[in-house]
């Protein structure tokens, strides 16, 4: 396993906007790192912020107060060309590109480096493929964007990024829209990305079950307490997850690591048994 390199430091941070002689802050007092070969997890409950922060930290909205280091370098320092050759960067929304091929798309990584007219040379052609590889989508190499499904085009919005050369790479939201399984699959190849690769990856997600399985580590985002950050077995073990995620009916299960709904029971039943089916049964009806 390579040595953990301090790729991003955050310093005393407010997140926000400004609108006039107005200043909104949304979040306060963020002291934190981030460090290569670790998939982060950003977590919180909708309105704390998470969106402002990754808008922050890719320079898309100025910092209210506090610094942004990349490299031991200040974010405010570095010029758009500069950035888009250390941060990639994939969103939630979903673009609405027709009559462009997935090759071509994830060709559009390589515009830092081939300039304002796009002509890749051979070395840009074999990062395109090699980004289209390491993602798993050969197959749709030819395909058109609008005959994907929406988990193919994550995919490709990952390879693309992957195609940008980037240290970091931030993703909003990477699993929203996706059933179940693509959920996992995205997740998955991001941790495995991350390690295999030295990437620094960061997300933000509403999928908290998902990140707790598979993140390195853990980023709580509270308006009142700021960032809490840990792995998953030691802020459950530590109660953080219940004390930021605790609603009416809603149980953190520190044993297992997961939430599990808490029902509301009128009456008891005595059950006896074994197996899959015994089992499946007394966790359903548990309160």
């Amino acid at each position: 396993m390579s040595h953990k390199i301090e790729t991003i430091r955050i310093v005393d941070l407010e997140t926000g906007y400004r609108s006039g002689s107005r200043t909104t802050v949304i979040t306060r007092s963020v002291s934190a790192s981030l460090y290569s070969g670790e998939l982060t997890c950003l977590l919180g409950p909708n309105g704390a912020g998470k969106s402002t922060l990754l808008k922050t930290l890719t320079a898309f909205l100025p910092p209210i107060k506090g610094e942004i280091f990349i490299d031991n370098k200040p974010l405010s320092d570095y010029s758009d060309a500069e950035l888009s050759k250390v941060i990639g960067v994939v969103l939630t929304e979903k673009l609405n590109l027709n009559n462009m091929s997935v090759e071509e798309l994830v060709g559009l990584g390589r515009s830092p480096y081939t300039g304002f007219w796009g002509h890749m040379n051979g070395n840009d052609r074999q990062i395109v493929a090699e980004a289209i590889s390491l993602v798993g989508i050969g197959n749709l190499s030819g395909r058109m964007i609008q005959t994907l499904s929406d988990g193919e085009r994550q995919k490709v919005m990952i390879a693309k990024a992957l195609a940008q050369e980037t240290p970091v790479i931030f993703l909003d939201e990477p699993t929203a829209f996706l059933d179940y399984p693509s959920k996992v699959e995205i997740m998955l190849l991001l941790q495995r990305l991350a390690r295999e690769k030295d990437k620094t990856v960061f997300l933000s997600t509403h999928d908290l079950e998902l990140a707790l399985q598979i993140a390195d580590k853990i980023w709580l985002l509270d308006k009142l307490h700021g960032v809490t950050i840990g792995t998953p077995e030691d802020l459950a073990l530590e109660g953080e997850m219940s004390r930021y995620f605790h609603r009416d009916g809603v149980v953190f299960d520190r044993e297992r690591g997961l939430f599990k709904i808490c029902h509301k029971m009128d009456r008891v039943v005595r059950l006896i048994g074994e197996g899959p089916r015994f089992n499946m049964v007394k966790t359903r009806n548990r309160g």
